[in-house]
């Protein structure tokens, strides 16, 4: 049937638009492409994301650790086996953020996922005849963690450290973030041998120490300035005027740390003297 006028009236208009349509199309100017320019200035209210760097103990098998940091909503950075080959996992690039760290606090910085690498050893932790034990486990509890891992701990962090500048206060154990929480990675954890051996983290020098012992006839400091002494090192030391539980776990993750040979979650001459040693060396 032919076209009424009426129609073909309306099938030029429909030509005319998509010519006039096609025509604004082919007069667009592709927009210009802006280069990013990160040379010529550079601000110097800045620092490193990544400020601590986390030691954990898995308390899980070589199999376990894997499915639960591989599987579960819970991750590390980085992962040492037990199996005695010549590899470090990377579990979570250092770029993004792990669940490796929870609640707690450090130096004064909370959320420490975002701000710290984690590295999980695998290891028993509390040997099996010794767990659900309540109060403080001594040294003996622990299980020691083998030389391969300890040799593969010195080369990892030392080459975060570095990488990352990282503060030897601030390469610390999961309990001194979370001292009500957590223990890892524990007394056997070498921290004095990876600082002598390896120049990694914070160690007190002993002649201080000694000084310090030698002061402890002098007047006897307050509860209050022994605690604002955990503050000045970095531990999240609350502020009550008695050695509450909370303040020994302070105590007792510092000893897990700095005297692991016999952690008690006592406060005694010694421990006081360590850490002012530690503040001494360290500026705290």
């Amino acid at each position: 049937m032919p076209f009424l006028k009426s129609e073909h009236v309306m099938v030029k208009n429909i030509f005319l638009a998509l010519g006039f349509t096609l025509t604004l199309i082919g007069c667009t100017t592709p927009a210009p492409r802006y280069s990013i320019d990160s040379t010529s200035y550079q601000a110097t209210g800045k620092n490193e994301r990544i400020q601590f760097i986390v030691l954990h103990y898995t308390a899980e098998n070589d199999a376990e650790s894997l499915r639960i940091l591989t599987e579960a909503r819970v991750s590390a950075h980085y992962l040492i086996l037990k199996k005695p080959d010549a590899r470090i996992y990377q579990l979570v690039p250092d770029s993004e953020r792990a669940w490796h760290a929870g609640a707690g606090s450090f130096a004064g910085r909370s959320v420490l996922n975002d701000t710290s690498i984690g590295i999980e050893i695998v290891n028993d932790g509390i040997a099996p005849e010794y767990r659900g034990q309540k109060g403080y486990h001594p040294y003996a509890h622990f299980v020691p963690f083998d030389a391969l891992q300890i040799r593969k701990v010195a080369q990892l962090v030392n080459d975060l450290a570095t990488r990352y500048r990282i503060d030897p206060t601030h390469i610390i154990a999961h309990s001194d973030m979370a001292p009500s929480r957590k223990i890892d990675p524990g007394a056997q954890f070498p921290w004095q041998r990876l600082y002598q051996e390896y120049g990694i983290g914070a160690w007190y020098d002993e002649a201080d120490k000694a000084e310090f012992l030698n002061r402890r006839t002098l007047v006897a400091p307050s509860v209050q300035e022994i605690k604002q002494a955990f503050r000045d090192y970095g531990y999240p030391m609350n502020d009550t005027d008695t050695w509450d539980k909370a303040s020994r776990d302070v105590i007792y993750a510092f000893q897990l740390h700095f005297r692991p040979e016999q952690p008690t979650g006592e406060m005694d001459a010694e421990t006081y003297a360590i850490l002012q040693a530690l503040n001494r060396k360290y500026g705290g």
